[in-house]
């Protein structure tokens, strides 16, 4: 199992820092990452979040990491499509591949957030439509050639689009998985599959079953989980220092996924599968909760190692950690850094 990192670029009231001191503590974490071992980067798109996420253009934030590291891979976790026309997509994405010398990983979606959608002038019932169609033409350009289409959203005719990706014949796709259906599509489209952290561990486990059982191609799967984490030497230390972070975190992410857990908004009905738990997070989100959802590790080495074999044993290869879920100190994060990289990783690589 591989260890990445995961990022929202938050902006907590409690730590008192701007968007420049935010973006700063990215970049050194990036470098750090790079330094330690970790294979991957990932990074979110969100819009108009102003306390939960300031990563509104993550290809720019990337493209400065690809300047500062050099084996780190660097994940768009994820585009989303309906938001961006395809032409564009695949302009940036080639871009970013060689401004990084080929350690891109693209994930894409179809976003899930109302506010969005309404902003961008989408409609959500067309997000799986729009998706579908510009995934078929990034994946037509990246078969080479003039570029032509003629869809339901989209049409042009003998399109020359440059650049080109380093990687032949394009980055590692993935895509963002909730639905169960999601899950089984994308083993059937031979990409990788980025979970959580908003679905319970026992809902995920058996989604990632269904996708391996429906993995057909010569590659290997590639599972991707997100989770909450924070690992130190003292185990009664880091649950001291995560709770309050966890708890900030995860309310303002479910604060963000709520309106489309209780409504049935076309094509997203499979949200409100989800929402079964959501009475659970009215009796009060806590540290105990969250890893008794199995959105949240946090202890010493050994207690953090005992709870990721049940990951790394249910099919996921990439953990996706949001170390100190993007609300602790940038000092305490490097030092949980470091601790996952020397006590933790070479237990479960």
């Amino acid at each position: 199992m591989r260890f990445d990192l995961f990022h929202e670029i938050s902006l907590p009231p409690q730590l008192h820092q701007d968007e420049a001191g935010a973006f700063d503590d990215f970049l050194d974490q990036a470098a750090l990452a790079d330094q330690l071992g970790f294979g991957c980067l990932w990074l979110v798109e969100h819009h108009f979040m102003p306390q939960y996420s300031h990563s509104s253009a993550p290809d720019l934030l990337l493209a400065a990491v690809s300047q500062r590291t050099q084996r780190l891979r660097l994940g768009l976790g994820v585009t989303p499509l309906p938001y961006h026309h395809p032409l564009q997509v695949a302009e940036r994405v080639a871009t970013l591949d060689l401004l990084s010398n080929g350690r891109l990983e693209v994930g894409v979606g179809r976003g899930f957030s109302p506010q969005e959608f309404n902003a961008f002038g989408v409609e959500m019932a067309h997000s799986r439509s729009l998706t579908d169609e510009s995934l078929d033409i990034l994946r037509q350009h990246w078969q080479g050639g003039p570029l032509s289409h003629h869809g339901g959203h989209f049409s042009f005719d003998g399109l020359e689009v440059v650049p080109r990706p380093v990687q032949h014949p394009h980055p590692p796709l993935w895509t963002a998985a909730v639905s169960p259906d999601t899950f089984i599509w994308a083993a059937r489209q031979q990409m990788g599959v980025l979970a959580g952290p908003f679905k319970p561990w026992w809902m995920v486990r058996h989604d990632i079953q269904q996708y391996l059982e429906h993995w057909q191609a010569p590659q290997p799967p590639r599972a991707g989980m997100t989770v909450g984490i924070f690992c130190l030497p003292d185990g009664r230390r880091a649950r001291e220092l995560a709770e309050p972070a966890f708890v900030w975190f995860y309310r303002q992410l479910f604060a963000t996924t709520l309106p489309v857990l209780e409504k049935l908004y076309p094509s997203y009905e499979h949200f409100h599968d989800v929402g079964r738990f959501r009475h659970l997070l009215r009796l009060g989100i806590h540290l105990r909760l969250l890893e008794t959802l199995g959105m949240a590790v946090v202890g010493s080495p050994a207690q953090c190692i005992e709870r990721l074999q049940a990951y790394r044993d249910a099919g996921v290869t990439h953990l996706l950690c949001a170390v100190g879920a993007g609300a602790l100190a940038p000092e305490l994060v490097a030092e949980s850094m470091h601790c996952l990289a020397e006590d933790v990783m070479p237990a479960l690589a």
